[in-house]
């Protein structure tokens, strides 16, 4: 079990750090990384909103296998 848990916590922090690193910074980010304009998608486009949910997801996965990880193990 102990085992699980610390692999899940691993992809888990690779796939949140990579998550953060797509988020747009001051204008650009992963929708200016493939080619679309400013004007066109600024920051509220359907793919951020996604990367948002998808980070939060993860968040809420690592605090859980943070938790878990130091309290019963």
């Amino acid at each position: 079990m102990h085992t699980l848990i610390v692999v899940i916590h691993v992809i888990v922090c690779i796939g949140l750090v990579a998550a953060i690193l797509l988020h747009s910074g001051r204008g650009t980010g992963l929708t200016a990384s493939f080619g679309g304009s400013t004007s066109a998608f600024s920051g509220s486009s359907l793919i951020e909103k996604n990367l948002d949910r998808i980070t939060i997801g993860l968040a809420i996965i690592f605090v859980f296998t943070s938790i878990t990880l130091a309290f019963f193990f």
